[in-house]
């Protein structure tokens, strides 16, 4: 538990958020708890997807959506971050059907944590500017979503993000893999830190 005068921090999504293959004390977002002198609760699945149950997905369980998911979240949170989308882009494609449903899952999600931490302040943080279909069709939808509830977002999905995932060499530096479009290293998540924190200081942190 943490004292009455810490703040505490829930980030909940994707592999963005578990890291991946690498310990979640490298990820910016507990770096930026640790600056900031907050308890950090992490909530992060790899493969996981804001709108589809991912569960028996293959040979994998991937587990269910977040929409379903966030109520194992501390309800005592100050702030909330949720990054995530990146692998419900990847199912979206160019489907018109599957986009309203992350629309659908998305408003849920969000009225959902609303209710279970109702001091917390929430912010959301969207996938990188990836090449392939989905990705800024769901950022869009994401940022329009969050713009109803007055949600800030982070935009990570276009040209002048400080993550050039669409450059070869940039992601043999800052990635886990030199393939990986989605999963920063050490170096990465110390590059894209001070943005982050830029972010969350001017629209949440109080």
């Amino acid at each position: 538990m943490s004292s009455s005068a810490q703040k505490v921090l829930n980030v909940i999504g994707d592999s963005y958020v578990a890291n991946h293959m690498r310990p979640k004390e490298e990820a910016w977002h507990c770096k930026l708890a640790k600056e900031l002198g907050m308890t950090y609760n992490n909530y992060g699945r790899n493969g996981s997807c804001v709108a589809f149950d991912r569960s028996h997905d293959g040979k994998w369980n991937f587990g269910p959506a977040l929409w379903v998911r966030y109520t194992a979240m501390e309800p005592s949170a100050d702030y909330v971050l949720i990054v995530a989308g990146h692998n419900d882009a990847d199912k979206i494609k160019n489907n018109e059907d599957s986009l309203r449903m992350f629309v659908d899952s998305l408003n849920t999600l969000i009225v959902g944590i609303k209710r279970l931490c109702p001091k917390a302040k929430i912010g959301y943080v969207t996938p990188w500017y990836v090449d392939r279909p989905g990705f800024v069709p769901v950022c869009k939808a994401i940022k329009k979503v969050c713009k109803k509830y007055g949600i800030p977002v982070l935009d990570n999905c276009n040209k002048r993000s400080i993550i050039k995932v669409r450059d070869a060499e940039f992601r043999k530096k800052y990635f886990q893999r030199p393939d990986d479009t989605a999963h920063l290293n050490a170096a990465g998540h110390d590059l894209f830190l001070p943005v982050a924190k830029k972010w969350f200081c001017s629209h949440l942190f109080k």
